[in-house]
This record gives structure tokens, sequence and C-alpha cells, in this order.
């Protein structure tokens, strides 16, 4: 604690508050219930089965009159998703600790296929430290992030979406927005191959518009010992609605930017097995062909975009006269 305080002093005053409330939340907080009991294991089980339809949907109602009244948005290709069987969409991770971009996936995915078809989302360890937010969290089929939990939904041949990026991608300063950053990240391409599922690539352009990254902090989070106790490789600072300049592990009011969701075409290596996972050479070659793909997608529904408002419609082309 005494090393948070004296790295706080580094900062402007305004920002020095907001920090200082911020890391006295985390010890007694979080931090608290994962160094606590059950050998730091979080209050709340992950498993597929606890995923309950009927909240889902209800859930998914409420978000979808949000993306369409507040967000305005606009997904496109929802029909790469499969319709049957086991895929693991990949996404670049945006909007900080307010996940709009996952939940709009969601939606998306349900507009396609109906709500019968599950997605399960991976999440980080801190969602299931709090019962309260873990349970709910479980009933619309958020996972904790990990193989075990992502390899059993897959087994029931269900979707599961995961963003390598983390806290890292979701971070990214606000003029890196329109830029996909994995962190060199390739356990999600481990387990599509030991699964041998596709992987459908999914961006959204938008979400990171909501607020604005100042920057990632990685230097804090490792020194204050969040990465350590937390997994958090991030301590950032955003400008956001109502705080201003603050932490970003503060809530925040999302600005009504518009937002767009893409899929892409699965990407599939039917020449390529379980063992072919422990390859660094083919992994690299797996993870260039992703990020690519998905930096392509992106660079599609960001070309002459606006911020908060989306990108130009094209005009129609005059009538001939005469």
């Amino acid at each position: 604690m005494l090393r948070l305080l004296s790295a706080l002093r580094r900062f402007p005053i305004g920002v020095r508050t907001s920090l200082y409330l911020t890391t006295l939340a985390v010890p007694r907080g979080a931090l608290t219930r994962a160094m606590a009991g059950r050998d730091g294991q979080p209050a709340v089980e992950s498993d597929p089965s606890l995923r309950d339809p009927e909240f889902f949907d209800q859930v998914m109602d409420l978000v979808e009159l949000l993306a369409e009244r507040y967000f305005r948005w606009d997904f496109r290709g929802a029909e790469h998703v499969p319709a049957t069987g086991a895929a693991l969409l990949v996404g670049n991770h945006n909007g900080g600790i307010v996940n709009t971009d996952s939940l709009l996936t969601l939606v998306a995915v349900r507009k396609q296929h109906g709500p019968q078809r599950a997605v399960y989302s991976l999440a980080h360890d801190m969602v299931f430290f709090d019962p309260v937010l873990g349970r709910v969290a479980s009933r619309i089929g958020v996972l904790r992030a990990g193989h075990a939990a992502a390899s059993r939904a897959l087994d029931r041949g269900d979707l599961v979406l995961v963003y390598p990026g983390s806290d890292l991608d979701t971070w990214r300063p606000f003029w890196h927005r329109n830029r996909i950053e994995l962190g060199g990240r390739m356990g999600f391409l481990k387990l599509a191959l030991r699964q041998r599922v596709p992987i459908v690539p999914v961006v959204s352009a938008g979400t990171h518009e909501q607020m604005v990254v100042l920057f990632r902090g990685e230097e804090f989070a490792r020194k204050s010992g969040l990465k350590r106790h937390l997994r958090a490789e991030a301590f950032p600072i955003m400008l956001a609605v109502p705080w201003g300049i603050a932490s970003g592990y503060l809530p925040y009011l999302p600005l009504p930017a518009q937002t767009t969701i893409a899929f892409g075409k699965p990407i599939r290596w039917d020449d390529l097995g379980p063992e072919d996972a422990e390859s660094p050479e083919v992994l690299g070659r797996c993870y260039d062909r992703v990020r690519r793909e998905m930096q392509s997608l992106l660079d599609t529904i960001t070309v002459g975009r606006r911020w908060m408002l989306g990108q130009r419609m094209k005009r129609a082309p005059s009538p001939p006269t005469g």
C-alpha cells in the first residue's frame, strides 16, 4: 500500500485523487476477496450449465433497445457465424470496464440465429470475486477466462466469445482505437487448434469512443502489485462522464457513439491438429493471419468514420437529366 501511495505522487492532483480512491477500493474489495479463503478462488463458480436462457433473453431485450436507440448500432456479416456447431469468436476489446462490445456482439448473434444459439463470453477473474455480479454474469453466459470453462462450452457445440488482447487491448490509448492490439497472446489459438474449431473474427467500431483513454499505465500496474495479485496489466487514465479525468477502473456513463459490429468469414485450419498447438512457428503463422484479417475488417468499418457519428453514408448517384 505504501508503494501505491508513493507512486501516486507523480500524478497531477486531479488524477491523483481518483487514483487514490481506486487504490483504496482495490485492496478492500476485489483484492481482499481474491486473497481470502478458498485459496483466493472466486466467490462464484463458472460453468456453462449456469446459463439461464430466459434471463439471458430478458437482458438482451434491454441491451438491444439501448443498441438501437442510444448507440444507433449497425451489425454486418452475422451470417458468417455458424448456425450450428462450436466456434470461437475472436474480437478486439474496447471500452474499458463497461463492456458494451461484448453485449452488442451477443445481441447481433441472437438477431441472426435466435436466442437458442448459446454464446459464452470469457471475462476477467474480478467479475467472479463479487458474489452478486458473478451470479448475474453466469446467468447470461459469462465464463471465467481460461481454457477449462471455454472447452466445456465448445464441447457442447456452443459459441465462445474471447478477447485475446484483454486489458492491454481495452485500455489502448484513444488514438489507437482503430488498431488491432492482441498483445502477442496466443492462448486462443491453442484452444481453437486443440478443440479443432473455426475462428470467427468480430470487430467493433465506436465502442472505444464512449470514453477517451489517455494512457494505459502498464508501469503503474506492475509497481502497484495489480499485475501480480489481480492479473491486471494496466492501470489506465481516462476522460469520461461523469468523472472527467479519472482512473479507468471507475464505472462511467458511455457516450452515445454510433457503434458498428462486423463479423468476418470463419478461419479454418483443417490441415492442423491438436499437436500443432505446441508449435511456436505454427502459432505465429496463425496469429498473423487472424490479426491481419481482423485489422482488414476493422479498416473496412472505420474508413471515413467521424468521431461519435459513424461512417459517412455514400450518396446515391444523381438521376440523369435532359
